[in-house]
């Protein structure tokens, strides 16, 4: 199959699952619990839209050279992503919070309120997704992981 003869694709889609498996262990490190939905999460350490794009464009530098055009065009694809990762999503994960605790706030009050019709009390309300960017560090270690395993397939 052509398409898994493309070495950068493949090393690409390696780092990504490899960024994705290493938040288990190092959440567990830091938490001291397993939590292995974080195989399928977004946000949290290392990131792994940077270890992606940061590989891939290692990758393309392996491939085509440090002074290609093409290259250049990778490495500034991962600038923005990363820059992305760190500033854009993360805020908007922090939006997301507190649009959870407004919710929550105005659950409670409507309960409170007395004897509403039709109020159905046991109806949840599916709350926003918080994780959504990175820190700056979780940023840094997902581009450092995924450069390494880049570097790591093309050397050996």
């Amino acid at each position: 199959m052509m398409l898994l003869e493309n070495t950068p694709l493949v090393v690409a889609l390696c780092a990504i699952i490899f960024a994705q498996i290493l938040k288990v262990p190092i959440y567990f490190l830091v938490m001291k619990k397993w939590d292995f939905s974080l195989l399928t999460s977004t946000g949290g350490m290392p990131s792994s839209h940077s270890a992606a794009v940061a590989s891939l464009a290692t990758a393309v530098g392996f491939e085509t050279s440090l002074d290609s055009p093409i290259f250049a065009v990778a490495v500034m694809f991962t600038l923005i992503v990363m820059y992305d990762a760190s500033g854009v999503r993360l805020e908007a994960g922090k939006h997301a919070t507190l649009l959870n605790e407004l919710r929550q706030d105005f659950d409670l009050l409507t309960k409170n309120i007395a004897e509403w019709p039709k109020l159905d009390a046991e109806e949840k309300h599916q709350e926003l997704k918080t994780l959504l960017g990175h820190k700056r560090s979780e940023v840094v270690v997902g581009a450092l992981a995924g450069i390494t395993l880049a570097c790591t397939i093309y050397i050996f």
